[in-house]
Protein backbone atom coordinates (compact mmCIF):
# COMPACT_ATOMS: atom_id res chain seq x y z
CA UNK A 1 0.00 0.00 0.00
CA UNK A 2 1.05 3.59 -0.58
CA UNK A 3 1.31 6.28 2.09
CA UNK A 4 2.29 9.93 1.68
CA UNK A 5 4.89 11.34 4.11
CA UNK A 6 6.22 14.90 3.76
CA UNK A 7 4.67 15.16 0.27
CA UNK A 8 6.53 12.02 -0.87
CA UNK A 9 4.95 8.68 -1.76
CA UNK A 10 6.19 5.66 0.17
CA UNK A 11 5.34 1.98 -0.29
CA UNK A 12 4.75 -0.20 2.78
CA UNK A 13 7.11 -3.18 2.48
CA UNK A 14 6.69 -4.79 5.90
CA UNK A 15 4.86 -4.88 9.22
CA UNK A 16 6.69 -5.19 12.52
CA UNK A 17 5.39 -7.76 15.03
CA UNK A 18 2.99 -6.60 17.73
CA UNK A 19 5.59 -7.16 20.45
CA UNK A 20 8.23 -4.92 18.84
CA UNK A 21 8.94 -1.66 20.64
CA UNK A 22 11.40 1.05 19.76
CA UNK A 23 12.44 1.73 23.35
CA UNK A 24 14.19 5.01 22.50
CA UNK A 25 10.96 6.35 20.96
CA UNK A 26 8.03 4.12 21.98
CA UNK A 27 5.42 6.19 20.15
CA UNK A 28 7.00 5.61 16.71
CA UNK A 29 4.77 3.72 14.27
CA UNK A 30 6.51 4.19 10.92
CA UNK A 31 10.13 3.55 9.90
CA UNK A 32 11.74 4.76 6.68
CA UNK A 33 15.33 4.88 5.37
CA UNK A 34 17.47 7.77 6.62
CA UNK A 35 17.99 10.14 3.67
CA UNK A 36 19.20 13.69 3.16
CA UNK A 37 18.55 16.10 0.32
CA UNK A 38 21.56 16.73 -1.91
CA UNK A 39 21.01 20.49 -1.57
CA UNK A 40 22.38 20.35 1.97
CA UNK A 41 26.13 20.80 2.13
CA UNK A 42 28.50 19.29 4.72
CA UNK A 43 28.37 22.51 6.75
CA UNK A 44 24.57 22.67 7.00
CA UNK A 45 22.63 22.45 10.25
CA UNK A 46 21.44 18.93 9.34
CA UNK A 47 24.90 17.58 10.18
CA UNK A 48 24.18 14.87 12.72
CA UNK A 49 23.12 16.91 15.74
CA UNK A 50 19.78 15.12 15.90
CA UNK A 51 21.06 11.59 15.33
CA UNK A 52 21.61 8.74 17.77
CA UNK A 53 23.72 5.73 16.88
CA UNK A 54 22.86 2.23 18.05
CA UNK A 55 25.25 -0.73 17.76
CA UNK A 56 25.20 -4.33 18.88
CA UNK A 57 28.53 -5.33 20.42
CA UNK A 58 30.23 -8.57 19.66
CA UNK A 59 30.34 -11.29 22.30
CA UNK A 60 33.10 -10.65 24.81
CA UNK A 61 33.38 -6.93 24.01
CA UNK A 62 32.84 -4.67 27.01
CA UNK A 63 31.55 -1.12 27.14
CA UNK A 64 35.00 0.24 27.97
CA UNK A 65 36.53 -1.30 24.85
CA UNK A 66 33.67 0.03 22.74
CA UNK A 67 34.21 3.53 24.15
CA UNK A 68 37.92 3.39 23.32
CA UNK A 69 37.32 2.24 19.75
CA UNK A 70 34.59 4.85 19.11
CA UNK A 71 36.80 7.56 20.64
CA UNK A 72 39.55 6.64 18.20
CA UNK A 73 37.10 6.71 15.28
CA UNK A 74 35.73 10.10 16.34
CA UNK A 75 39.21 11.62 16.62
CA UNK A 76 40.39 10.30 13.25
CA UNK A 77 38.38 12.00 10.48
CA UNK A 78 38.35 10.51 6.98
CA UNK A 79 39.30 12.67 4.05
CA UNK A 80 36.26 11.61 2.03
CA UNK A 81 33.92 12.77 4.81
CA UNK A 82 35.03 16.33 5.63
CA UNK A 83 34.00 17.77 8.98
CA UNK A 84 33.31 21.40 9.74
CA UNK A 85 35.04 22.91 12.75
CA UNK A 86 31.97 22.94 14.96
CA UNK A 87 31.39 19.24 14.27
CA UNK A 88 34.92 17.97 14.72
CA UNK A 89 34.04 15.43 17.46
CA UNK A 90 37.21 16.31 19.37
CA UNK A 91 35.53 15.26 22.61
CA UNK A 92 34.66 11.85 21.21
CA UNK A 93 31.25 10.20 21.55
CA UNK A 94 28.99 9.60 24.53
CA UNK A 95 28.57 5.83 24.87
CA UNK A 96 26.02 4.07 27.10
CA UNK A 97 24.39 0.68 27.19
CA UNK A 98 20.86 0.73 25.80
CA UNK A 99 19.44 -0.58 29.08
CA UNK A 100 21.12 2.19 31.08
CA UNK A 101 20.00 4.79 28.56
CA UNK A 102 16.37 3.68 28.83
CA UNK A 103 16.14 3.00 32.56
CA UNK A 104 18.47 5.59 34.11
CA UNK A 105 15.63 8.04 34.76
CA UNK A 106 13.39 5.58 36.61
CA UNK A 107 15.98 3.28 38.20
CA UNK A 108 16.06 5.18 41.55
CA UNK A 109 12.28 4.93 41.87
CA UNK A 110 12.22 1.22 41.04
CA UNK A 111 15.09 0.48 43.44
CA UNK A 112 13.22 2.34 46.19
CA UNK A 113 10.08 0.31 45.45
CA UNK A 114 12.12 -2.90 45.56
CA UNK A 115 13.46 -1.88 48.97
CA UNK A 116 9.92 -1.25 50.21
CA UNK A 117 8.81 -4.67 48.95
CA UNK A 118 11.69 -6.35 50.78
CA UNK A 119 10.84 -4.55 54.01
CA UNK A 120 7.18 -5.62 53.79
CA UNK A 121 8.30 -9.20 53.08
CA UNK A 122 10.53 -9.15 56.17
CA UNK A 123 7.66 -7.83 58.29
CA UNK A 124 5.37 -10.57 56.97
CA UNK A 125 8.06 -13.18 57.71
CA UNK A 126 8.41 -11.88 61.27
CA UNK A 127 4.64 -12.04 61.69
CA UNK A 128 4.39 -15.63 60.45
CA UNK A 129 7.32 -16.63 62.66
CA UNK A 130 5.50 -15.07 65.60
CA UNK A 131 2.34 -17.01 64.83
CA UNK A 132 4.29 -20.27 64.49
CA UNK A 133 6.06 -19.62 67.79
CA UNK A 134 2.71 -19.06 69.48
CA UNK A 135 1.37 -22.23 67.91
CA UNK A 136 4.38 -24.25 69.03
CA UNK A 137 4.05 -22.81 72.53
CA UNK A 138 0.45 -24.04 72.71
CA UNK A 139 1.50 -27.45 71.39
CA UNK A 140 4.31 -28.08 73.89
CA UNK A 141 2.31 -30.82 75.52
CA UNK A 142 1.68 -32.46 72.13
CA UNK A 143 5.38 -32.40 71.24
CA UNK A 144 6.34 -33.78 74.64
CA UNK A 145 3.85 -36.63 74.23
CA UNK A 146 5.20 -37.42 70.73
CA UNK A 147 8.73 -37.48 72.11
CA UNK A 148 7.65 -39.78 74.94
CA UNK A 149 6.14 -42.13 72.36
CA UNK A 150 9.46 -42.31 70.48
CA UNK A 151 9.33 -39.47 67.92
CA UNK A 152 12.81 -38.19 67.09
CA UNK A 153 13.71 -34.49 67.01
CA UNK A 154 14.28 -34.64 63.27
CA UNK A 155 10.74 -35.95 62.83
CA UNK A 156 9.27 -33.08 64.87
CA UNK A 157 11.40 -30.56 62.93
CA UNK A 158 10.24 -32.01 59.61
CA UNK A 159 6.61 -31.78 60.69
CA UNK A 160 6.88 -28.10 61.67
CA UNK A 161 8.83 -27.19 58.53
CA UNK A 162 6.23 -28.99 56.39
CA UNK A 163 3.41 -27.07 58.07
CA UNK A 164 5.17 -23.72 57.58
CA UNK A 165 5.99 -24.59 53.98
CA UNK A 166 2.34 -25.46 53.33
CA UNK A 167 1.29 -22.11 54.82
CA UNK A 168 3.80 -20.29 52.63
CA UNK A 169 2.67 -22.04 49.44
CA UNK A 170 -1.01 -21.33 50.12
CA UNK A 171 -0.15 -17.72 50.97
CA UNK A 172 2.01 -17.44 47.84
CA UNK A 173 -0.83 -18.73 45.65
CA UNK A 174 -3.22 -16.19 47.12
CA UNK A 175 -0.48 -13.58 46.77
CA UNK A 176 -0.27 -14.26 43.04
CA UNK A 177 -3.96 -13.45 42.71
CA UNK A 178 -3.44 -10.22 44.61
CA UNK A 179 -0.33 -9.54 42.49
CA UNK A 180 -2.34 -9.77 39.28
CA UNK A 181 -4.63 -7.03 40.55
CA UNK A 182 -1.66 -5.09 41.92
CA UNK A 183 0.16 -5.15 38.59
CA UNK A 184 -2.87 -3.73 36.84
CA UNK A 185 -3.03 -0.93 39.41
CA UNK A 186 0.73 -0.40 39.04
CA UNK A 187 0.46 0.01 35.27
CA UNK A 188 -2.52 2.36 35.64
CA UNK A 189 -0.67 4.56 38.16
CA UNK A 190 2.74 4.45 36.47
CA UNK A 191 4.24 7.72 35.19
CA UNK A 192 4.47 8.32 31.47
CA UNK A 193 8.26 8.06 31.55
CA UNK A 194 8.29 4.49 32.86
CA UNK A 195 9.88 2.47 30.02
CA UNK A 196 8.15 -0.59 28.55
CA UNK A 197 5.23 -0.28 30.93
CA UNK A 198 3.02 -2.09 28.41
CA UNK A 199 4.90 -5.37 28.86
CA UNK A 200 4.68 -5.47 32.66
CA UNK A 201 2.68 -8.63 33.42
CA UNK A 202 2.66 -11.87 35.36
CA UNK A 203 4.07 -14.75 33.32
CA UNK A 204 5.65 -18.17 33.88
CA UNK A 205 8.93 -16.64 35.02
CA UNK A 206 7.16 -14.53 37.63
CA UNK A 207 5.22 -17.54 38.90
CA UNK A 208 8.46 -19.55 39.12
CA UNK A 209 10.11 -16.70 41.00
CA UNK A 210 7.13 -16.47 43.36
CA UNK A 211 7.27 -20.23 43.98
CA UNK A 212 10.97 -20.05 44.84
CA UNK A 213 10.47 -17.07 47.16
CA UNK A 214 7.52 -18.64 48.98
CA UNK A 215 9.48 -21.89 49.40
CA UNK A 216 12.44 -20.06 50.87
CA UNK A 217 10.16 -18.00 53.09
CA UNK A 218 8.33 -21.11 54.30
CA UNK A 219 11.55 -22.84 55.21
CA UNK A 220 13.19 -19.80 56.79
CA UNK A 221 10.26 -18.71 58.96
CA UNK A 222 9.71 -22.28 60.14
CA UNK A 223 13.29 -22.83 61.27
CA UNK A 224 13.11 -20.91 64.58
CA UNK A 225 9.85 -22.50 65.85
CA UNK A 226 10.98 -25.94 64.69
CA UNK A 227 14.37 -25.73 66.40
CA UNK A 228 12.85 -24.34 69.58
CA UNK A 229 10.16 -27.02 69.72
CA UNK A 230 12.59 -29.85 69.03
CA UNK A 231 15.09 -28.71 71.64
CA UNK A 232 12.67 -28.36 74.55
CA UNK A 233 13.16 -30.90 77.25
CA UNK A 234 10.52 -33.52 77.80
CA UNK A 235 9.72 -32.56 81.39
CA UNK A 236 9.44 -28.87 80.45
CA UNK A 237 7.00 -29.78 77.73
CA UNK A 238 4.85 -31.59 80.23
CA UNK A 239 4.80 -28.52 82.47
CA UNK A 240 2.62 -26.14 80.42
CA UNK A 241 3.00 -23.33 82.90
CA UNK A 242 6.80 -23.48 83.03
CA UNK A 243 8.00 -19.89 83.53
CA UNK A 244 11.31 -20.54 81.73
CA UNK A 245 9.67 -21.96 78.62
CA UNK A 246 7.04 -19.25 78.48
CA UNK A 247 9.62 -16.54 79.05
CA UNK A 248 11.84 -17.87 76.28
CA UNK A 249 8.98 -17.83 73.77
CA UNK A 250 7.84 -14.38 74.86
CA UNK A 251 11.33 -12.87 74.56
CA UNK A 252 11.75 -14.11 70.96
CA UNK A 253 8.27 -13.00 69.97
CA UNK A 254 8.71 -9.56 71.52
CA UNK A 255 11.99 -9.13 69.66
CA UNK A 256 10.24 -10.00 66.40
CA UNK A 257 7.44 -7.53 67.08
CA UNK A 258 9.93 -4.76 67.86
CA UNK A 259 11.64 -5.55 64.54
CA UNK A 260 8.30 -5.39 62.71
CA UNK A 261 7.46 -1.99 64.16
CA UNK A 262 10.94 -0.67 63.36
CA UNK A 263 10.69 -1.76 59.71
CA UNK A 264 7.19 -0.31 59.44
CA UNK A 265 8.46 3.01 60.78
CA UNK A 266 11.20 3.00 58.11
CA UNK A 267 8.55 2.71 55.39
CA UNK A 268 6.32 5.35 56.96
CA UNK A 269 9.26 7.75 57.29
CA UNK A 270 10.13 7.09 53.64
CA UNK A 271 6.57 7.93 52.61
CA UNK A 272 6.67 11.06 54.76
CA UNK A 273 9.94 12.23 53.21
CA UNK A 274 8.59 11.64 49.70
CA UNK A 275 5.46 13.60 50.57
CA UNK A 276 7.56 16.47 51.88
CA UNK A 277 9.75 16.31 48.75
CA UNK A 278 6.71 16.56 46.47
CA UNK A 279 5.27 19.41 48.53
CA UNK A 280 8.60 21.24 48.30
CA UNK A 281 8.77 20.71 44.53
CA UNK A 282 5.24 22.00 44.08
CA UNK A 283 6.24 25.14 45.97
CA UNK A 284 9.23 25.73 43.66
CA UNK A 285 8.91 28.84 41.53
CA UNK A 286 8.85 27.53 37.95
CA UNK A 287 9.45 31.04 36.62
CA UNK A 288 6.14 31.35 34.76
CA UNK A 289 2.41 31.06 35.38
CA UNK A 290 1.22 27.63 34.14
CA UNK A 291 -2.49 28.23 34.78
CA UNK A 292 -4.80 28.58 31.76
CA UNK A 293 -1.98 27.86 29.28
CA UNK A 294 -2.38 25.40 26.39
CA UNK A 295 0.68 24.04 24.57
CA UNK A 296 1.22 22.05 21.39
CA UNK A 297 4.13 21.43 19.05
CA UNK A 298 3.60 22.55 15.45
CA UNK A 299 5.86 21.00 12.81
CA UNK A 300 6.49 21.95 9.22
CA UNK A 301 6.29 19.24 6.59
CA UNK A 302 6.42 19.34 2.81
CA UNK A 303 8.55 20.16 -0.20
CA UNK A 304 8.02 23.90 0.02
CA UNK A 305 10.06 23.93 3.23
CA UNK A 306 12.85 21.74 1.80
CA UNK A 307 14.28 24.12 -0.75
CA UNK A 308 17.56 25.98 -0.33
CA UNK A 309 18.20 27.41 3.13
CA UNK A 310 17.04 30.99 2.48
CA UNK A 311 13.75 30.20 0.73
CA UNK A 312 13.04 27.30 3.09
CA UNK A 313 13.46 29.54 6.13
CA UNK A 314 11.27 32.20 4.56
CA UNK A 315 8.48 29.67 3.96
CA UNK A 316 8.82 28.35 7.51
CA UNK A 317 8.64 31.80 9.06
CA UNK A 318 5.66 32.75 6.92
CA UNK A 319 3.76 29.61 7.98
CA UNK A 320 4.46 30.05 11.70
CA UNK A 321 3.60 33.77 11.54
CA UNK A 322 0.27 33.11 9.81
CA UNK A 323 -0.57 30.27 12.21
CA UNK A 324 0.17 32.50 15.20
CA UNK A 325 -2.02 35.26 13.78
CA UNK A 326 -4.89 32.81 13.29
CA UNK A 327 -4.63 31.55 16.87
CA UNK A 328 -4.53 35.07 18.31
CA UNK A 329 -7.89 35.82 16.68
CA UNK A 330 -9.68 32.99 18.54
CA UNK A 331 -12.23 34.23 21.12
CA UNK A 332 -11.05 33.30 24.59
CA UNK A 333 -7.34 33.57 23.69
CA UNK A 334 -5.69 36.42 25.58
CA UNK A 335 -2.12 35.85 24.30
CA UNK A 336 -0.20 33.38 22.13
CA UNK A 337 3.41 32.85 21.08
CA UNK A 338 5.87 30.37 19.58
CA UNK A 339 9.05 29.08 21.23
CA UNK A 340 11.75 26.73 19.97
CA UNK A 341 11.73 24.78 23.23
CA UNK A 342 9.06 24.44 25.87
CA UNK A 343 9.78 24.30 29.62
CA UNK A 344 9.26 20.93 31.33
CA UNK A 345 8.52 19.19 28.02
CA UNK A 346 11.78 17.29 27.57
CA UNK A 347 13.23 19.84 25.14
CA UNK A 348 16.87 20.70 25.69
CA UNK A 349 18.63 22.82 23.08
CA UNK A 350 21.94 24.48 23.96
CA UNK A 351 24.74 26.23 22.07
CA UNK A 352 28.14 27.63 22.82
CA UNK A 353 28.33 31.26 23.93
CA UNK A 354 31.32 33.62 23.96
CA UNK A 355 31.23 37.21 25.30
CA UNK A 356 33.05 40.02 23.58
CA UNK A 357 36.33 41.04 25.31
CA UNK A 358 35.93 38.17 27.75
CA UNK A 359 39.21 37.61 29.67
CA UNK A 360 38.25 33.92 29.92
CA UNK A 361 37.96 33.52 26.17
CA UNK A 362 39.36 30.01 26.25
CA UNK A 363 36.69 28.83 28.72
CA UNK A 364 33.87 28.29 26.24
CA UNK A 365 30.49 28.14 27.95
CA UNK A 366 27.05 27.13 26.77
CA UNK A 367 23.47 28.25 27.31
CA UNK A 368 19.98 27.11 26.44
CA UNK A 369 18.70 28.67 23.23
CA UNK A 370 15.14 29.96 23.06
CA UNK A 371 13.96 31.34 19.73
CA UNK A 372 10.70 33.04 20.75
CA UNK A 373 8.20 35.42 19.24
CA UNK A 374 8.01 38.74 21.13
CA UNK A 375 4.68 37.89 22.85
CA UNK A 376 6.20 34.81 24.54
CA UNK A 377 7.02 36.54 27.83
CA UNK A 378 3.57 38.06 28.20
CA UNK A 379 1.94 34.72 27.36
CA UNK A 380 4.04 32.75 29.88
CA UNK A 381 4.15 35.70 32.33
CA UNK A 382 7.93 35.52 32.66
CA UNK A 383 8.94 38.72 34.47
CA UNK A 384 11.27 41.34 32.97
CA UNK A 385 13.85 42.29 35.60
CA UNK A 386 16.00 44.79 33.74
CA UNK A 387 16.14 46.45 30.34
CA UNK A 388 13.51 45.74 27.69
CA UNK A 389 11.84 42.72 26.11
CA UNK A 390 12.19 41.54 22.53
CA UNK A 391 9.92 43.42 20.14
CA UNK A 392 8.83 43.79 16.54
CA UNK A 393 11.94 45.89 15.86
CA UNK A 394 14.14 42.81 16.47
CA UNK A 395 13.60 41.43 12.99
CA UNK A 396 15.83 40.02 10.27
CA UNK A 397 18.43 42.57 9.12
CA UNK A 398 18.19 44.67 12.29
CA UNK A 399 20.95 44.65 14.94
CA UNK A 400 20.72 41.36 16.79
CA UNK A 401 19.19 41.53 20.27
CA UNK A 402 19.12 38.94 23.02
CA UNK A 403 17.76 38.47 26.52
CA UNK A 404 19.52 36.48 29.23
CA UNK A 405 18.05 34.96 32.37
CA UNK A 406 18.67 36.21 35.89
CA UNK A 407 21.05 33.47 37.09
CA UNK A 408 23.20 33.86 33.95
CA UNK A 409 23.43 37.62 34.50
CA UNK A 410 24.25 37.18 38.18
CA UNK A 411 26.95 34.62 37.50
CA UNK A 412 28.57 36.35 34.52
CA UNK A 413 28.17 39.96 35.64
CA UNK A 414 28.09 39.93 39.46
CA UNK A 415 29.30 43.56 39.72
CA UNK A 416 28.40 44.94 36.29
CA UNK A 417 25.37 45.84 34.20
CA UNK A 418 24.84 43.21 31.45
CA UNK A 419 22.75 45.56 29.28
CA UNK A 420 24.71 46.44 26.15
CA UNK A 421 27.18 43.56 26.42
CA UNK A 422 27.79 41.68 23.16
CA UNK A 423 28.18 37.95 22.62
CA UNK A 424 28.61 35.24 20.00
CA UNK A 425 25.97 32.53 20.26
CA UNK A 426 25.67 29.39 18.17
CA UNK A 427 27.32 29.15 14.73
CA UNK A 428 29.57 32.20 14.35
CA UNK A 429 28.97 34.40 11.32
CA UNK A 430 30.66 37.59 12.54
CA UNK A 431 27.44 39.25 13.76
CA UNK A 432 27.11 39.44 17.53
CA UNK A 433 24.03 39.68 19.73
CA UNK A 434 23.57 42.62 22.11
CA UNK A 435 21.97 41.99 25.49
CA UNK A 436 18.93 44.25 25.80
CA UNK A 437 17.25 42.80 28.89
CA UNK A 438 17.27 40.34 31.79
CA UNK A 439 14.28 38.08 32.52
CA UNK A 440 13.46 35.68 35.34
CA UNK A 441 14.75 32.13 35.55
CA UNK A 442 12.60 29.31 34.17
CA UNK A 443 12.72 25.62 35.10
CA UNK A 444 13.46 23.84 31.83
CA UNK A 445 14.36 20.20 32.58
CA UNK A 446 12.58 19.56 35.89
CA UNK A 447 11.46 21.23 39.08
CA UNK A 448 14.36 19.60 40.94
CA UNK A 449 17.13 20.93 38.67
CA UNK A 450 19.10 24.08 39.36
CA UNK A 451 19.02 27.16 37.20
CA UNK A 452 20.53 26.85 33.70
CA UNK A 453 22.00 29.70 31.67
CA UNK A 454 19.51 30.76 29.00
CA UNK A 455 19.49 33.16 26.04
CA UNK A 456 16.34 34.35 24.24
CA UNK A 457 16.36 35.59 20.63
CA UNK A 458 13.69 36.16 17.99
CA UNK A 459 13.23 33.43 15.33
CA UNK A 460 14.08 35.83 12.49
CA UNK A 461 17.40 36.81 14.08
CA UNK A 462 18.55 33.25 14.69
CA UNK A 463 20.71 31.54 12.09
CA UNK A 464 17.72 29.61 10.76
CA UNK A 465 14.01 29.15 11.41
CA UNK A 466 13.25 25.96 13.35
CA UNK A 467 11.17 23.35 11.55
CA UNK A 468 9.22 22.66 14.75
CA UNK A 469 7.98 25.20 17.25
CA UNK A 470 5.95 24.92 20.43
CA UNK A 471 2.82 27.05 20.56
CA UNK A 472 1.80 28.48 23.96
CA UNK A 473 -1.71 29.91 24.29
CA UNK A 474 -3.03 31.74 27.35
CA UNK A 475 -6.80 31.59 27.70
CA UNK A 476 -9.34 33.24 29.97
CA UNK A 477 -10.98 29.91 30.85
CA UNK A 478 -10.39 26.17 30.55
CA UNK A 479 -7.32 25.83 28.33
CA UNK A 480 -8.02 22.20 27.35
CA UNK A 481 -11.44 23.18 25.99
CA UNK A 482 -9.79 25.21 23.20
CA UNK A 483 -7.70 22.33 21.82
CA UNK A 484 -9.92 21.62 18.77
CA UNK A 485 -10.43 25.33 18.06
CA UNK A 486 -6.68 26.07 18.15
CA UNK A 487 -5.95 23.00 16.03
CA UNK A 488 -8.50 24.12 13.42
CA UNK A 489 -7.02 27.63 13.36
CA UNK A 490 -3.56 26.26 12.53
CA UNK A 491 -4.95 23.89 9.91
CA UNK A 492 -6.83 26.79 8.33
CA UNK A 493 -3.39 28.07 7.32
CA UNK A 494 -2.10 24.67 6.13
CA UNK A 495 -4.08 21.51 6.90
CA UNK A 496 -1.10 19.24 6.07
CA UNK A 497 1.10 20.35 8.98
CA UNK A 498 1.28 17.95 11.92
CA UNK A 499 0.36 19.03 15.44
CA UNK A 500 1.69 16.83 18.25
CA UNK A 501 2.42 16.87 21.99
CA UNK A 502 -0.79 18.65 22.98
CA UNK A 503 -1.02 19.36 26.72
CA UNK A 504 -1.80 22.10 29.19
CA UNK A 505 1.09 23.67 31.04
CA UNK A 506 -0.33 22.40 34.32
CA UNK A 507 -0.16 18.86 32.91
CA UNK A 508 3.52 19.33 32.10
CA UNK A 509 4.23 20.55 35.63
CA UNK A 510 2.43 17.51 37.06
CA UNK A 511 4.33 15.15 34.76
CA UNK A 512 7.64 16.56 35.95
CA UNK A 513 6.98 15.09 39.41
CA UNK A 514 5.08 12.00 38.23
CA UNK A 515 7.89 9.60 39.15
CA UNK A 516 8.05 10.95 42.70
CA UNK A 517 4.27 10.84 43.05
CA UNK A 518 4.32 7.25 41.76
CA UNK A 519 6.92 6.28 44.37
CA UNK A 520 4.93 8.10 47.05
CA UNK A 521 1.74 6.16 46.27
CA UNK A 522 3.60 2.85 46.44
CA UNK A 523 5.41 3.79 49.64
CA UNK A 524 2.14 4.87 51.22
CA UNK A 525 0.53 1.55 50.25
CA UNK A 526 3.46 -0.51 51.52
CA UNK A 527 3.69 1.62 54.67
CA UNK A 528 0.03 1.04 55.50
CA UNK A 529 0.38 -2.71 54.89
CA UNK A 530 3.47 -2.75 57.12
CA UNK A 531 1.61 -0.81 59.82
CA UNK A 532 -1.29 -3.28 59.74
CA UNK A 533 1.11 -6.23 59.92
CA UNK A 534 2.96 -4.67 62.84
CA UNK A 535 -0.35 -4.07 64.63
CA UNK A 536 -1.30 -7.71 64.05
CA UNK A 537 2.05 -8.76 65.48
CA UNK A 538 1.54 -6.67 68.62
CA UNK A 539 -1.97 -8.04 69.01
CA UNK A 540 -0.65 -11.60 68.71
CA UNK A 541 1.96 -11.09 71.42
CA UNK A 542 -0.46 -9.36 73.79
CA UNK A 543 -3.16 -11.97 73.16
CA UNK A 544 -0.74 -14.79 73.92
CA UNK A 545 0.57 -12.96 76.96
CA UNK A 546 -2.93 -12.42 78.34
CA UNK A 547 -3.80 -16.08 77.74
CA UNK A 548 -0.69 -17.23 79.60
CA UNK A 549 -1.39 -14.79 82.45
CA UNK A 550 -5.04 -15.69 83.02
CA UNK A 551 -4.26 -17.12 86.46
CA UNK A 552 -2.16 -14.07 87.40
CA UNK A 553 -4.88 -11.69 86.23
CA UNK A 554 -7.48 -13.64 88.18
CA UNK A 555 -5.40 -13.41 91.37
CA UNK A 556 -4.90 -9.66 90.82
CA UNK A 557 -8.65 -9.22 90.39
CA UNK A 558 -9.37 -11.30 93.49
CA UNK A 559 -6.95 -9.15 95.48
CA UNK A 560 -8.84 -6.01 94.47
CA UNK A 561 -7.17 -4.87 91.23
CA UNK A 562 -9.52 -2.69 89.18
CA UNK A 563 -10.26 -3.42 85.49
CA UNK A 564 -8.48 -0.15 84.63
CA UNK A 565 -5.25 -1.27 86.29
CA UNK A 566 -5.36 -4.63 84.52
CA UNK A 567 -6.00 -2.86 81.21
CA UNK A 568 -3.11 -0.49 81.91
CA UNK A 569 -0.86 -3.50 82.58
CA UNK A 570 -1.63 -5.02 79.18
CA UNK A 571 -1.52 -1.73 77.25
CA UNK A 572 1.76 -0.79 78.93
CA UNK A 573 3.34 -3.96 77.58
CA UNK A 574 2.13 -3.12 74.07
CA UNK A 575 3.34 0.47 74.30
CA UNK A 576 6.78 -0.63 75.46
CA UNK A 577 7.08 -2.89 72.40
CA UNK A 578 5.90 -0.11 70.11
Amino acid sequence: RSVKLDDDDYVVIGVMPAGFENVLAPSVQIWAPLQYSTVFGPDSREWGHHLRMIGRMRAGVGLTQARDELRAIARTPRSDFPRVQWASLKSGLLVHSLQDDVTSGVRPVLVAVLGAVILVLLIACANVTNLLLASSARRRGEFAMRSALGARRTRLTQQLLTESLLLAIVGGALGMIVAELGVRALVALSPTGLPRVGVIRLDAAVFAFGLVVTTLVGLSVGVIPALRASREELNLGMQQASQRTTGGHQTTRKALVVTEVALAVVLLIGAGLLLRSIRTLLEVNVGFDPSHVLTMQVQESGHRFQQDSASGDSARYEFFAEALGAVQQIPGVTAAAFTSQLPLSGDFDGYGVQFENDPNANATGSALRYAVTPSYFATMRIPLLHGRLLGAEDRAGAPRAALINESFARRKFPHDDPIGKRLDFGPSDGRRYTIVGVVGDVKQSSLADGETDAIYVTPTQWHWVDNRMSLVVRTNGNAAALIPVVRNAIHSVDRNQPIVRVATMNDLVDRSIADRRFALILFEAFGMVALVLAAVGIYGVLSSSVTEKVREIGIRAALGASPESILTLVLGQGMRLT
